[in-house]
Parts: C-alpha cells; structure tokens; sequence
C-alpha cells in the first residue's frame, strides 16, 4: 500500500498542481501516491492553469494530466499527509477535520523549510510567470526536504 500525499491550494490550479508534479518526480511511485486538491470549487475539473503548466515543463516535470478536484473530509481517510500551501488552506481544512488525528495529518507545506513560522506560498494566480517560476523554487526546496523525510521511513 502505497504513502498517500496530498497537496492543498485554493483553487486547485497553481500551487498544489506544482506542489504534487515536484513531490512525485522525487519519489518512486510504486511506494508513493501525490495528489492534489483546492478548497475552493471554481476549477474543479480543469487542467492546472497554463503559466503553472509552463513552469513545471520548463523544470522537466509534466503536470498537463491533473485535473483540479474539490477538497472532502474523506481526505483525511485516504491521506496520510496533506501539505497546505498557506493559513487560509489551513484553517479551510483543519475546519473539516473530525478528530485530532486527522488535524495531525495536516501540516503548512514551508513549515518543512520554516518550522513553526507559518511562511505561506505565495498564491501567484493574479501575478506574471516570474511568480509562478518563484513559487516553483519554494515548493522544490520543500519537496526535496519532504521527500528525503519520506524515504528515510
């Protein structure tokens, strides 16, 4: 049975669709499941937004297949992480939560890199493709972290 992980946005179309393409290019996906999710409906269904596209191509992952899905409080049952990619993420999903173990669950993806800060990724949407490509950065220095964590287990 493989670790499933999941990464948290608003929209399900920048951030978290970057977030999942870095993740899983890192680990081997026999033991591994990355997947995304917004807390928000407007995109469910729809492939991440282009700039996103762009920059994951333009760092040799392919993120074109996702589809933006709506977050549900059977996650916490099918997960066994979820990275938030900021506070507002976060108190959408803590708010589903039924239990503390499913709060546990729950961790700020830049904590891995800022533990206990509350650093939130930036929501590059209404911005340029330098933003996108920063928001890349972030979420590869947190995906490598992630992953090394992962594979020690």
């Amino acid at each position: 049975m493989p670790v499933k992980i999941l990464m948290v946005c608003l929209g399900n179309i920048c951030r978290s669709p970057l977030a999942e393409g870095i993740l899983a290019s890192k680990l081997p996906k026999n033991d591994f499941f990355v997947d995304s999710a917004g807390t928000g409906h407007w995109h469910v269904g729809n492939p991440p937004d282009k700039r996103s596209i762009l920059t994951a191509e333009k760092n040799g992952i392919d993120i074109t297949h996702q589809r933006g899905k709506l977050f549900k409080p059977s996650f916490f049952q099918e997960y066994d992480h979820i990275f938030v990619m900021d506070t507002h993420n976060y108190n959408d999903v803590i708010a589903m939560a039924k239990n503390e173990e499913d709060k546990k669950k729950v961790l700020l993806i830049l904590d891995e890199l800022f533990p206990g800060e509350n650093v939130d990724v930036p929501d590059p949407y209404n911005g340029i493709q330098s933003n996108f490509d920063q928001v890349f950065e972030m979420l590869e220095e947190a995906c490598e972290s992630i992953a090394n964590k992962l594979l020690k287990k």
